[in-house]
């Protein structure tokens, strides 16, 4: 896998283009995403009461119940950072894939800072679906952060 924003959403557009129609359907949706503007948007958040290893590990399970975990390749980020990555549902229909990525850095032993990215693609019609994901699933992690996973 990639850490190219650009290349994972024309993947994931493909993948949807490819239930209508086939393998032309998958190689038109790429094509065109290739092609689309992408709406970016950025929330920053602090998270209190909670280390950075439970926020990463209460954010990943976030994510896993809102869509696809996505592993990427690179650079590892700098010590106390952890990036967890999804693609989620947005925009009409939830049928407009949006990658979110969230930056988790420790700011104490009970404190992490917190930056929520939405990234997906722009048709004709703006959906806004990378701005309004974002704002969603900050205010998920703000306010009804889920319990840690029980394994």
């Amino acid at each position: 896998m990639t850490d190219d924003e650009d290349l994972i959403l024309a993947e994931a557009l493909g993948a949807v283009g490819a239930l209508g129609g086939g393998s032309g359907g998958r190689f038109g949706a790429k094509f065109a995403a290739r092609r689309l503007k992408k709406n970016v948007h950025e929330v920053e958040l602090t998270l209190g009461g909670v280390s950075p290893s439970e926020a990463a590990a209460r954010t990943a399970d976030l994510l896993l119940r809102l869509g696809t975990p996505v592993r990427t390749a690179g650079a590892e980020p700098p010590s106390g950072v952890r990036v967890v990555r999804a693609l989620v549902g947005g925009g009409f229909g939830n049928m407009n894939p949006v990658l979110v990525t969230v930056t988790l850095t420790g700011t104490g032993p009970e404190a992490t800072a917190v930056r929520v990215r939405g990234a997906a693609k722009e048709g004709l019609i703006r959906q806004r679906a990378g701005e309004k994901t974002a704002h969603q699933v900050a205010d998920l992690l703000a306010h009804r952060l889920p319990p840690p996973p029980t394994h």
